[in-house]
């Protein structure tokens, strides 16, 4: 199996987008034959099916998957999705790239997805519940603090993770809220991990701004997603001075140059759910903010949405990839030839939130607290530590930044399995 593209199993633009990638790092570093397809193949996946008992007593049957891809450096983490669009391919992308992130940010974890197939928003609150509980509950005997340890997504949030862990730890017999993360703080939860993803984003924009000499009030930043890490990351940059001019969400956007009151548009989707009408600025589309004029573009949302069409017409400085995987393969190739253009790979930019996960994770085996000023400062310090690691992979190597956060994931990773062997 050593041309994981024709793989029968995860046919998707997002995978094979996934296995490119991983193709081009392991070329770049000459990862040798013996690793390669254990290192870049998913070590499991499980499918199934979620039949929930709607309001009106109708049994509906749902679809759900769990891709675990890696195990060699410790337990498999990442999160699950409810999406209308998911699919095992796009799991199995995911997935892959957790490993990577995981291992770029220095995390005893390996790399994991979940999805399940449905629109949250068409779902009552007991419905929602059911579905969340019947997921985690059909996974039981392949997840656990020291296997599998899911956590929030698109679709999905705090008060899911909630009923996960009560669902897995009534299984158990005892409180075991190790078992996801992204929890209410009233369970284990940490705290800083609702803004840990969007507030790394910020952290690591405000870096490279510095490195740039481009005061951060002088900022203008366009955000395209406004969901969990797209309003954090909003929140954060203008806490630290920046200028928000533009925001969206799948009903569409708003641009003001003046600048967004982030607090206003986070309280008006806390109350309709969407940005739909906030007013606030003029009325713009989710494919007219890509290509605003600023000076950092934060795709959010989901992937593939800077592509080979828009990534010649984008006009930002930096571009911080708060999405996973929002640039095409094509399009990073256009991106490599506009060096006025920094890129702030995924892997790395949208790191946070899986690093206070694994504070979230430490302080639930040790039953031991720690003040979100802790949390945020420690984040900080293992931000600062993979940034530092790839700048100097970078310039050792010639490499882009994205191939230098990858290559640098994807090596510890085969480290890993070249250490531990081939069992039995």
């Amino acid at each position: 199996m050593n041309q994981h593209h024709n793989s029968r199993l995860y046919q998707s633009e997002v995978f094979r987008m996934a296995c490119r990638q991983f193709d081009l790092a392991a070329d770049a570093i000459n990862l040798s034959s013996e690793v390669r397809g254990r290192t870049k193949y998913p070590r499991r996946a499980i499918a199934f099916a979620l039949p929930v008992r709607r309001d009106d007593g109708r049994i509906q049957m749902f679809e759900g998957y769990r891709v675990q891809h890696s195990l060699a450096t410790g337990p498999s983490k990442g999160g699950v999705r409810f999406q209308q669009d998911v699919t095992i391919g796009e799991v199995a992308a995911l997935a892959m790239w957790m490993s990577w992130k995981c291992a770029l940010a220095g995390l005893p974890f390996g790399g994991a997805k979940g999805g399940v197939v449905v629109d949250p928003r068409t779902l009552s609150p007991g419905e929602l519940e059911r579905l969340s509980r019947r997921y985690i509950q059909e996974i039981i005997p392949f997840v656990g603090p020291d296997i599998d340890i899911p956590a929030p997504d698109v679709g999905t949030n705090e008060q899911v993770m909630g009923w996960m862990a009560d669902t897995y730890s009534n299984h158990v017999g005892h409180l075991e809220p190790a078992v996801v993360t992204g929890k209410p703080l009233a369970i284990g939860g940490s705290a800083g991990r609702r803004e840990a993803t969007g507030h790394g984003v910020a952290h690591l924009v405000h870096a490279h701004l510095q490195e740039l000499g481009i005061p951060i009030t002088e900022a203008t930043v366009a955000i395209q997603g406004f969901g969990n890490v797209g309003g954090e990351t909003a929140l954060a940059l203008a806490h630290l001075g920046a200028r928000i001019v533009a925001i969206s969400d799948y009903t569409g956007g708003i641009h003001n140059s003046g600048g967004i009151d982030v607090r206003k548009a986070l309280e008006y989707t806390a109350y309709n759910k969407v940005l739909h009408d906030f007013g606030g600025g003029e009325p713009i589309t989710n494919a007219q903010l890509l290509e605003l004029d600023c000076t950092v573009l934060a795709p959010c949302a989901l992937e593939r949405v800077i592509t080979e069409e828009n990534a010649p017409r984008l006009r930002c400085r930096i571009l911080a990839e708060g999405a996973n995987g929002p640039t095409t393969n094509a399009a990073d190739k256009i991106l490599e030839r506009r060096p006025e253009i920094e890129v702030i790979p995924d892997v790395l930019c949208n790191s946070g939130g899986v690093i206070v996960s694994y504070f979230e994770w430490i302080q639930n085996r040790q039953s031991y607290y720690w003040s979100r000023e802790e949390v945020l400062e420690k984040l900080h310090r293992q931000l600062d530590q993979a940034r530092d690691a790839v700048e100097r992979q970078r310039r050792k190597m010639k490499f882009s930044r994205r191939l230098a956060a990858l290559t640098l994931g994807i090596q510890r990773v085969a480290d890993a399995k070249l250490a531990r062997g081939l069992f039995p």
